[in-house]
């Protein structure tokens, strides 16, 4: 598939509970970060990578956004998929939005903001021939908990609830699967993303591409201040 004709997953259908009270009336995505909001910076950044299609897995409040930024934005074309009744997680988001996605596609979290080119994450996960791929950064624990054992170009461990020594890296935020990934589970069952990663890494088929550039998130106060500093500068 063309790069430019990949689809990016953009989750956002979670409470945002770190960013109360901003967030009771609102959903993350339209929290404002240098005056506009956060989907608005994503949306540009897609666009100035050459990618030109969205699919927003929304839950909560998410009609707010589909009202806000229509079916096209920023020059990309937006689809929506609604959780429905209740939350499915990041994988269960990912499952009911697959007739959506197609064949293959981005996965990016709607509270995340990643200035790295995504081209060559594309190009990497092509020549692997394998079914997932994982961005990775060397984190040291330095902007949240590592939770990734990368060595030798391979990603030998992921686990977000036990902490090892040897984990130097953290799960990026960028990801990009096959959707055959997703087959294997149920319709409306909740599951976590971090899910279907961990069992890829067991079978061998989660490609790791390690990044330069720090990672930015406005999913907590903190990250958000250093977000808003960061896109006021630029």
């Amino acid at each position: 598939m063309p790069f430019s004709q990949i689809p990016v997953a953009i989750l956002a259908g979670g409470l945002a509970t770190r960013l109360r009270p901003i967030t009771e009336k609102i959903p993350k995505s339209l929290v404002l970060v240098a005056g506009r909001p956060i989907l608005a910076h994503q949306l540009e950044m897609l666009h100035a990578q050459g990618l030109c299609r969205a699919v927003l897995c929304i839950g909560f409040l998410g009609e707010m956004i589909q009202r806000e930024f229509g079916s096209e934005a920023y020059g990309i074309q937006l689809e929506y998929s609604f959780d429905g009744e209740k939350l499915l997680g990041t994988g269960g988001a990912i499952k009911r939005a697959l007739p959506k996605l197609g064949e293959e596609f981005f996965i990016l979290y709607g509270d995340s903001y990643l200035p790295i080119p995504y081209a060559p994450v594309a190009e990497f996960f092509h020549r692997t021939g394998k079914l997932g791929l994982m961005t990775v950064y060397r984190n040291e624990g330095k902007y949240d908990t590592s939770n990734v054992v990368f060595a030798d170009g391979e990603i030998k461990i992921y686990e977000k609830k036990q902490k090892l020594p040897e984990m130097r890296h953290i799960d990026y935020g960028l990801s990009l699967f096959k959707s055959s990934v997703f087959e294997a589970y149920a319709a409306d069952r909740v599951f976590d993303l971090a899910e279907v990663m961990g069992r890829l890494v067991r079978e061998k088929q989660l490609a790791g591409y390690e990044v330069p550039e720090r990672f930015y998130e406005m999913g907590s106060p903190a990250g958000l201040a250093e977000l808003e500093a960061l896109l006021k500068k630029s």
